[in-house]
């Protein structure tokens, strides 16, 4: 089945840049980013489908944050501008096996393990 591997995260300051990828190994179809923070559910932050056309987007990240797939090398991207510190959380890589756009964790079947992303103030 699917493994997806999130990677890129890491401690930034307010203000900064980071892109975080997801590798992934078998068919994936639409895909996207979450996040969570300790006693939160975990939150929807962007998706986009097979095609890369249209995205979707949190409107708390929404200018922010970037979206973007290359599928030849079974690759997903966010890429994430002006971080936050309420950016702090755990960042999921998601994939689907549809290939329209999900935007809530119980309509997507494979899960990274996740990349911690820190903004401090």
């Amino acid at each position: 089945q699917v493994q997806l591997v999130e990677s890129g995260g890491g401690l930034v300051q307010a203000g900064d840049s980071l892109r975080l990828s997801c590798a992934a190994s078998g068919r994936t179809l639409s895909m996207g980013w979450f996040r969570q923070t300790p006693g939160k559910e975990r939150e929807f932050v962007a998706a986009i489908p097979w095609s890369g056309g249209t995205t979707n987007y949190a409107d708390s990240v929404k200018g922010r944050f970037a979206i973007s797939r290359d599928n030849a090398k079974n690759t997903l991207y966010l890429q994430m501008n002006s971080l936050k510190p309420e950016d702090t959380a755990v960042y999921y890589c998601a994939a689907s096996r549809t290939y329209t756009i999900q935007t809530i964790p119980s309509d997507y079947n494979y899960w990274g393990r996740g990349t911690q992303v820190t903004v401090s103030s």
